[in-house]
């Protein structure tokens, strides 16, 4: 299957584990224990085939651009560089489309199967991205039709699984809403840095975030909280803004009420609501620069 993680690797075999008992440099429990850490990761050798939604594991190589035939399974419980978080099939037909045309879709399909599994991305290690093994040419023409889609760590590890944050009634309307407004904000952005360029494409913009932020209060209704109040009625003054945006004559008009409507979004506002909630409380450094600014 090809990954856009891993470059190809090869299964580590028996053999090279028996040959480091010929080291004469290293120490004979060293030699033991390195010898039962390569049996131990030969024994957790999967074929990518075998990936089900919920599976921790370790690319066998860097994480790049390539295909890969297998992986190490890793219990949850311990450290490991990624996470099965979403599967899909896809159907294309007979003739393989290409990787540009598969990559396409699981571009757009993979984020949500991710926001499925984990739906708190406040909560996800830091450093973890998605990542997604798909058919190749060659699998393609055996039946293969499989994309998993993977939160994995390029660098570095993390233990536990990331499923179970965001699984009360509560939480999962909270963030459905809240995931869905900052989707708006990022994906209707405009090539055009500045306004004047394109106002039509940033009224588009803030269209699609007011409508999105109408959503997500109709969720907060029934939300019972004394922050889950406050933020509901910051958020009210914030669509506010948003459908001023829309509705903006010229460009002047538009800066006018996009301040106060961006502002309104800082995510910072959200954190007492959410410790309220019980969800990951720590905003993602990523955004945090954004609003920082």
């Amino acid at each position: 299957m090809a990954v856009r993680t891993s470059s190809r690797p090869r299964l580590r075999g028996i053999s090279a584990v028996v040959a480091l008992l010929a080291v004469g440099a290293v120490g004979c429990s060293d030699v033991v224990e390195s010898a039962k850490d390569g049996a131990e990761k030969v024994a957790r050798q999967r074929s990518v085939f075998q990936l089900n939604t919920g599976d921790c594991y370790n690319p066998n190589g860097k994480a790049a651009e390539g295909e890969t035939f297998s992986i190490e399974m890793v219990p949850c419980g311990e450290p490991h560089q990624g996470q099965v978080v979403g599967e899909f099939t896809l159907d294309e037909g007979k003739t393989f489309p290409g990787n540009d045309a598969i990559w396409a879709i699981a571009d757009e399909r993979c984020p949500a199967e991710a926001a499925k599994f984990a739906p708190d991305t406040w909560a996800l290690p830091k450093g973890v991205e998605i990542f997604y093994y798909t058919p190749t040419k060659e699998s393609w023409s055996t039946g293969d039709r499989a994309v998993s889609c993977t939160y994995t760590k390029e660098k570095g590890t993390f233990a536990g699984s990331l499923k179970g944050s965001g699984e009360k009634p509560e939480q999962t309307a909270y963030l459905t809403g809240a995931n869905a407004v900052y989707e708006a904000l990022w994906t209707n952005q405009p090539e055009a840095e500045n306004v004047e360029d394109d106002l039509d494409g940033y009224k588009a913009q803030a269209k699609a975030v007011a409508a999105a932020l109408d959503a997500h209060l109709k969720g907060l209704q029934g939300i019972e909280g004394t922050e889950t109040g406050k933020l509901r009625a910051q958020l009210e003054k914030t669509a506010g803004q948003w459908k001023k945006a829309a509705n903006a004559a010229d460009s002047d008009a538009f800066y006018i009420a996009y301040d106060p409507a961006f502002t309104g979004l800082d995510p910072n506002k959200t954190i007492a609501a959410r410790k309220e909630l019980g969800l990951a409380t720590t905003v993602p450094a990523d955004d945090a620069e954004v609003w920082a600014g």
